[in-house]
C-alpha cells in the first residue's frame, strides 16, 4: 500500500475489522480480537506491509475485499464474470465510502461493486452487490473477502448426510486451495454454510477462533485458499453458474465472528444472532410448545378415532402441539403420489380436518399440519395438468419418486399461495412443517429465491402461523431460511445417541430454541436401535422438546419417566431457550457434554451424555465453563435415581446437592457417578 491511505474500522462485541484502500478496492487490514479504541487505525498500515523477494512480481497484489485477476492477483478472484462469452478483467477504483458502504467502479467495463457491512449483535455481516451497464454472465462473485488466520493449522467445516448432519470436518491449511461447494439447490446435509477457522491449540472453551456463516438457502461454494506468498483468503458465495445472466446480482449475507474464548465464543455469537434478530416469532410472548408429530406413529394410516386417542395420550404426556403429518390430501396413500394436490382427501377426512382440529385443541393443544409445496408427484392432478410447471428435463431421475416444481414462476407460487392459504384460511393451524425431500435436478439459485418470496407472502398474510424447515431432517438450515420459518427439523434420525452428536456439533450454529428435537419410539425407524425411555427423553429436553412415536406404546413406567421429564422441560423452558450452549471439552471422548448458561449468569445446566464405553474404569472430571471463580454454586443431580445398581458407591453428588467453588469446578472439574453408555446425567447448577 501507498503512504496514502484511507482506512476505516467496524467494531462488535469481541471482534474488530480494519478495511484500508489506497484508492483501489478495500481489504481487510485487520480482522481479530476487538482493538481498544484508542487505537489510530490509520498507523496499521505501515505494520502489515510486506517485503518482495526474488521470484515474485515487483508489487504484491493487494488481497482486497475482491480480488482482482486483472491485477495480477495469483489467487481466485472474487468476480468471474463474462460479457458476449468475453471474460471480463475490471480494475475497480473506489468512489464512494462512509465506513459502512463502500462502493467500486470499473469505467471501462461499466461495472460497479458495492460493499455492504452492517453490526448485527454479535457479528458483522457484509454482502456484495454488482452492477453492470448491460447483461453480463456470473459465474462468481464473492461476499467481501478476508483474510484467514496465519495462526491457525486446521479449518472445521461440516459434511454430513441424510440422518447423519452437521458431522465435522478437519482439513489443514496447505498451500493452494480447499473448495466446498453445494450444488443441490439447497444448503445441503453434504456442506452446511459454516466453517470454523481455529487458531494453532484452540478448544471448545479456550483459545483464538474465526468463524463464518453464509446465509444463503440455494447453493453455495467456499473457497479457503493459501496463496505462494503464504497469506490465505476465504471466499463465500453462490454456487458457481447457478444464476441467469442479467445486470444486477447480489451476494446473500456473510455473517463473521470472532473468539478469544475458543470456538464456543463464536458458536454463542451465532446462536443469539439467529434467535435474537434473524427469527421472527409469530408468539413471541408464548412458550414454547411441547411439540408432538404423529409421522412414525401412523405414517400415511389416517383413522379419525386412532388420531384422537394418539391426541389424547400426547397430551397426558404434556404435548401442547399437535401435528398431523404427510398423507391428509389428494389420493396420498404413500410417497407415490398427490403432492401438488394440497386439497383435503375426502376419503380419509370426510368432515374435513375441523373434527381432529377441535379434539386437539379441546385437549389444550394448538394444531399443526405437514406440507411439501416446492414438490410434486407425476401422478397427482397438478402434473396432469401443468407438466410444464415441472423443473427439469423430462426424462429426468426422480428423487423419493417426485419432482420439483419451478418456483421461479410467479404461476407456480401463486397456485402454491392459493392452495395453501385456502386451508389456512379455513383452519385454526398454528405451525406447518414444510419439508423439501428431494434434490433439485439442476442447481438454479432462482428456485430458492422463489421459495423466499412465497414464504415471504404467506408469512406476511399469516403472522400467527410459525414454519418448521425441514428438508428430510437437516438439509437445508441456513440464516436465509430461517428468515421466514422459526424452527428446523435437525435430523429425521430419532435415534437419542445420534441425536447426541448431531445436536452436540451442530450448536455450533444453532440456539435451542430454532432446534426441534423429538423423543422417538423405543425401537428406532432409522436405526433399528432400541435406547432406555430415561435417555430419549433427555437427549430430546436439551433443545425445543417433543415426541415423535405411537404414545400408546409406553409402559406406565415409560410414560412416568416421560411426563416427568417433560414437564422439567416445561418448568426451565423460559430461561433455557434463552441460554447459551457452550460445549464442554471432555477429557474423555466418549463424553458429549454441553452447559447451557443463563443470559444473566446464575443459573445452569449441565448435560453429560455417554455415547460410547469408556476407556478407563471410572469417569474422568468434566470442567465446566463461564462460572464466576469467585462465587460458590449449588449443583444437584437432578436424575441421580436413574444410577445403576453398578454404581455402588454412595458418593455426595448422588445423596444431594453439593456446594462448589466456580474456580474449582472450571479447574479441577465436575466428577460424575459411572453409568453405561447410552445414558445421560442432568446437573443443574445455581449461583449461591
Amino acid at each position: 500500500m501507498t503512504k496514502d491511505v484511507q482506512t476505516w474500522r467496524i467494531d462488535a462485541p469481541g471482534q474488530t475489522l480494519v478495511l484500508a484502500s489506497s484508492g483501489g478496492i478495500p481489504g481487510a487490514l485487520y480482522w481479530g480480537a476487538a482493538l481498544p479504541t484508542s487505537v489510530d487505525v490509520s498507523s496499521l498500515a505501515a505494520g502489515v506491509a510486506r517485503d518482495v523477494t526474488g521470484g515474485m512480481i515487483d508489487v504484491l497484489p493487494e488481497l482486497s475485499l475482491c480480488p482482482e485477476a486483472g491485477n495480477s492477483f495469483q489467487g481466485q478472484a472474487g468476480l468471474v464474470a463474462y460479457r458476449d462469452g468475453v471474460a471480463l478483467h475490471p480494475r475497480f477504483l473506489l468512489t464512494e465510502a462512509d465506513g459502512l458502504r463502500f462502493v467500486c467502479r470499473d469505467a471501462t467495463e461499466k461495472l460497479t461493486l458495492t460493499f455492504t457491512f452492517a453490526v448485527e449483535g454479535d457479528v458483522i455481516s457484509a454482502k456484495t452487490t454488482l452492477d453492470a451497464d448491460g447483461v453480463v454472465a456470473l459465474h462468481h462473485l464473492a461476499a467481501p473477502v478476508l483474510p484467514g488466520p496465519q495462526y491457525g493449522e486446521d479449518i472445521l467445516h461440516f459434511t454430513g448426510r441424510w440422518i447423519g448432519e452437521f458431522q465435522l470436518e478437519r482439513s489443514p491449511w496447505r498451500a493452494g486451495l480447499l473448495m466446498r461447494e453445494a450444488r443441490s439447490g439447497r444448503s445441503g446435509h453434504e456442506h452446511p454454510p459454516i466453517a470454523y477457522f481455529p487458531e494453532r491449540g484452540a478448544t471448545n472453551t479456550q483459545g483464538a477462533v474465526f468463524a463464518m456463516h453464509y446465509g444463503w438457502s440455494g447453493g453455495h461454494v467456499m473457497y479457503a485458499e493459501e496463496l505462494p506468498d503464504g497469506r490465505r483468503q476465504i471466499q463465500w458465495g453462490h454456487a458457481t453458474g447457478t444464476r441467469p445472466a442479467g445486470a444486477h446480482f447480489e451476494t446473500s449475507k456473510l455473517y463473521m465472528s470472532v473468539s478469544e474464548a475458543g470456538l464456543n465464543g463464536c458458536a454463542v455469537a451465532f446462536q443469539r444472532h439467529l434467535r435474537d434478530r434473524v427469527v421472527t416469532w409469530p408468539h413471541p410472548e408464548r412458550p414454547r410448545p411441547v411439540h408432538y408429530n404423529c409421522w412414525e406413529a401412523i405414517y400415511f394410516d389416517h383413522d379419525l378415532q386412532e388420531l384422537k386417542a394418539i391426541a389424547d395420550r400426547a397430551a397426558t404426556l404434556g404435548a401442547e402441539r399437535f401435528v398431523l403429518d404427510d398423507g391428509w390430501f389428494g389420493k396420498r396413500d404413500d410417497d407415490t403420489s398427490s403432492l401438488g394436490d394440497w386439497d383435503i382427501d375426502p376419503r380419509k377426512w370426510p368432515d374435513g380436518l375441523t373434527p381432529l382440529i377441535d379434539h386437539v385443541h379441546s385437549l389444550g393443544m394448538v394444531f399443526g399440519l405437514w406440507f411439501e409445496p416446492e414438490m410434486v408427484n407425476m401422478d397427482s392432478d397438478l402434473a396432469r395438468a401443468h407438466p410444464e410447471w415441472v423443473l427439469g428435463a423430462v426424462d429426468q431421475i426422480e428423487g423419493r419418486q417426485q419432482r420439483v416444481l419451478d418456483l421461479a414462476n410467479p404461476e407456480v407460487r401463486a397456485y402454491l399461495y392459493d392452495k395453501i392459504a385456502a386451508v389456512l384460511s379455513t383452519h385454526d393451524v398454528d405451525y406447518i412443517k414444510w419439508d423439501h425431500n428431494r434434490l433439485l435436478p439442476i442447481s438454479d439459485a432462482t428456485q430458492a429465491e422463489g421459495v423466499y418470496a412465497l414464504m415471504a407472502q404467506l408469512r406476511a398474510d399469516f403472522p400467527t402461523v410459525e414454519i418448521e424447515s425441514c428438508a428430510s431432517g437437516g438439509g437445508r438450515i441456513d440464516a436465509g431460511i430461517l428468515k421466514h420459518t422459526q424452527r428446523v427439523w435437525l435430523s429425521d434420525s430419532n435415534d437419542a445417541q445420534e441425536r447426541l452428536r448431531i445436536q452436540h456439533d451442530a450448536a455450533l450454529m444453532l440456539p435451542a430454541a430454532i432446534t426441534g428435537s423429538h423423543v422417538g419410539p423405543r425401537h428406532c425407524h432409522t436405526s433399528g436401535r432400541v435406547h432406555d425411555i430415561a435417555f430419549r427423553a433427555w437427549v430430546a429436553a436439551q433443545r425445543h422438546m417433543g415426541f415423535e412415536m405411537d404414545p400408546r406404546e409406553l409402559t406406565e413406567a415409560e410414560a412416568q419417566v416421560l411426563t416427568e421429564v417433560t414437564a422439567w422441560w416445561k418448568a426451565n423452558r423460559d430461561w433455557r431457550m434463552a441460554a447459551d450452549i457452550l460445549r464442554l471439552d471432555s477429557a474423555d471422548p466418549s463424553v458429549l457434554a454441553e452447559q447451557q448458561m443463563a443470559g444473566d449468569g446464575t443459573q445452569f445446566v449441565v448435560f453429560a451424555g455417554k455415547a460410547a464405553t469408556s476407556a478407563q474404569i471410572m469417569p474422568r472430571p468434566l470442567r465446566l465453563t463461564r462460572l464466576d471463580a469467585d462465587a460458590d454454586y449449588k449443583i444437584e443431580l437432578i436424575n441421580r435415581s436413574e444410577a445403576h445398581h453398578l454404581s455402588r458407591r454412595e458418593m455426595p453428588l448422588k445423596s444431594g446437592p453439593l456446594t462448589l467453588n466456580g474456580q474449582f469446578l472450571m479447574q479441577h472439574g465436575l466428577i460424575l457417578p459411572w453409568s453405561f453408555p447410552d445414558r445421560m446425567w442432568v446437573i443443574e447448577g445455581r449461583r449461591v
